[in-house]
């Protein structure tokens, strides 16, 4: 059970805005051959997509501050940013497996008020299919 919770939260972590590898906890646990590979990329999928649900509501709750002179962008570039999203937006959340930008993705879908329904959807597909792709690489070299 604690392997478990250690891989939830590795890859809860590592969704956020702070540095996690939940690859290589899930690697581990899966060259450990104790538990079984389908549970561990289920419990890894679910524990990543949470985060990236936690960073969707900073980007949500960001836009309030818009006005701020802290906030990271003007106006003018938040503008240029929903017009891309509007035309690309939701699809690039299929990105949101990937190193560096999947994770800032996740929080600017927020930004851009992508509804959590899709949100989670999208991202779901993503984080799943690169911890089954890693499962799968791993159990082939074993």
């Amino acid at each position: 059970m604690i392997a478990y919770f250690g891989l939830f939260l590795s890859a809860f972590v590592a969704a956020t805005i702070l540095p996690m590898q939940s690859e290589a906890v899930l690697v581990g646990l899966l060259i450990a051959e104790i538990h079984p590979a389908l549970f561990l990329v289920l419990v890894a999928t679910t524990g990543n997509v949470l985060g990236s649900v936690i960073n969707w509501y900073l980007g949500r709750y960001l836009l309030k501050y818009k006005t701020n002179r802290w906030f990271p962008c003007s106006q003018t570039q938040l503008e240029r940013a929903q017009s891309w999203y509007g035309r690309y937006g939701r699809w690039t959340l299929l990105g949101s497996w990937l190193p560096v930008i999947g994770d800032p993705l996740t929080v600017v879908a927020g930004l851009m008020r992508e509804p959590i329904s899709s949100f989670v959807v999208l991202v779901t597909i993503a984080k799943a299919a690169r911890y089954i792709g890693l499962a799968a690489v791993t159990l082939a070299w074993l």
